[in-house]
């Protein structure tokens, strides 16, 4: 392909400037050149033909001048420069005109490959006037994205020359996780209170802070009442108390390559990123301390621990570029660097394919020192796919060994988390689409039981 037929190529793809032959003036010559074919037919000289085709073409020129000049028109970009990986977001491109001629226009935003986009946006303009046209799209994936510019085409009202332009300008989006889990604990915290299936059982007798005096109902533990209270208002009153708050709780995220597996909605990291970020809201709201720390063959990421809900800004903003690594996670130089950052007693939730732990006895050894201090838990995305193995009906040979590998798989899972947790380790599956929420709760148990 020669550079000239590439600049062509590309002009016609909505690059560069340049003037285009619309279809409608492609037609119109074909239709010309069709009747004066027939005429030569029965006489009608060929000089004629070529004079005729060419004063057709000469006279569609006067269209370009019922068009506004390049010059004349002006563009502008209302986008977000923030939004969250796939949720619909609105957008905005205005189009102003400052000649006394009207135009067709159609425009394409230079918006990457990954993003779900209406383009082209088609729309007409009046001379002298401005014209806003919204659309929606949406980012698949977290990042950093820059906008070049804005490509439009742009006709008069008879159609038969398109001219072509480019406005540049220069825009920045970045793309966070999806933090619908975050804002729904922030508007209801209850729905966050269930773990497969059972409410969060009751803190222990007189653990936690003191929080209020408040009247008595059915179903409190007579052990709280407050007598005294109860005397002067001759009414039953009863203490209420909370979980302490200024706890440590240290969010470990594996950047490593099973983390990169892909669910029904992104891959085992997105999901793993969306329930952090709830648990990080579920903490700071609590008032506790949050840090959080990214790995994968090193650490990729460390945020200090701080309260206060303005610390969650500088969780994402550490955070929501975060990719999976090509290769696997080192658990031992991770537990050791988060030994010489993390003095203080904390709750560690590690966010991770718990599978990687199965086959490999070396992170034991670690986890192992590290729970001498630290109260220590693993979570996961619960492997649907063997579990859906195991339900199916062995009706030949192949799927026999096939489900006889997966059961296998799974009591192998269970004799080694049995194994773990007689060492005073944890770790649970979750289903993706539950997984923010069983994190959470698991968070809240945490509390309620005194463990950290």
């Amino acid at each position: 392909m020669t550079r000239s037929f590439k600049t062509l190529w590309a002009r016609f793809l909505f690059r560069d400037k340049g003037i285009l032959p619309t279809p409608r003036l492609l037609l119109g010559l074909l239709a010309v050149s069709i009747v004066l074919i027939a005429a030569g037919a029965i006489g009608l000289s060929w000089l004629w033909i070529v004079a005729v085709d060419g004063a057709y073409i000469l006279a569609s020129l006067v269209d370009l001048l019922s068009s506004p000049k390049k010059k004349q028109l002006w563009m502008e970009r209302m986008i977000d420069e923030e939004l969250e990986r796939g949720l619909s977001v609105e957008g905005k491109i205005k189009v102003g005109n400052r000649s006394d001629k009207g135009a067709v226009f159609k425009l394409v935003d230079d918006f990457p490959e990954s993003f779900e986009r209406p383009f082209p946006l088609k729309g007409i303009i009046d001379p002298h006037s401005e014209q806003v046209t919204s659309f929606t799209f949406k980012a698949h994936h977290r990042g950093d994205y820059s906008l070049e510019g804005i490509y439009i085409r742009y006709r008069s009202k008879f159609g038969l020359w398109e001219k072509q332009m480019k406005a540049g300008l220069q825009d920045h989006i970045r793309v966070l996780p999806d933090m619908t889990e975050s804002r729904q604990y922030l508007l209801d915290a209850q729905q966050f209170l269930l773990y497969e299936g059972v409410k969060q059982k009751k803190r222990k007798l007189g653990s936690g802070e003191f929080s209020k005096i408040r009247s008595y109902v059915v179903g409190d533990d007579l052990r709280k009442i407050n007598w005294r209270q109860t005397a002067k208002l001759q009414e039953l009153m009863t203490n209420e108390y909370e979980p302490e708050h200024g706890k440590y709780v240290t969010i470990l995220i594996d950047c490593g390559r099973m983390m990169g597996v892909e669910l029904d909605k992104g891959n085992r990291l997105e999901r793993s990123l969306e329930a952090a970020l709830a648990v990080a809201t579920a903490a700071l709201k609590n008032g506790d301390y949050v840090s959080l720390l990214a790995f994968s063959k090193e650490v990729k990421a460390f945020v200090p621990p701080a309260k206060g809900m303005a610390h969650f800004q500088t969780i994402i903003k550490e955070m929501y570029n975060l990719q999976v690594d090509d290769y696997e996670s080192n658990y031992g130089a991770v537990f050791h660097y988060l030994q010489t950052m993390q003095k203080k007693r904390s709750f560690l939730l590690l966010f991770t394919d718990v599978n990687s732990f199965i086959y490999e006895d070396s992170p034991l050894f670690y986890l192992q020192r590290i729970s001498k201090k630290h109260v220590f838990l693993m979570i996961g995305v619960l492997d649907e796919v063997t579990s859906s193995l195991t339900k199916e009906e062995p009706d030949t040979v192949e799927k026999a060994m096939v489900k006889s590998m997966a059961e296998r798989h799974i009591l192998l899972k269970k004799r080694e988390m049995a194994k773990w947790e007689r060492q005073g380790l944890q770790w649970v599956e979750a289903p993706e689409e539950q997984l923010a929420a069983s994190s959470v709760s698991l968070y809240v148990q945490m509390l309620n039981r005194g463990l950290i």
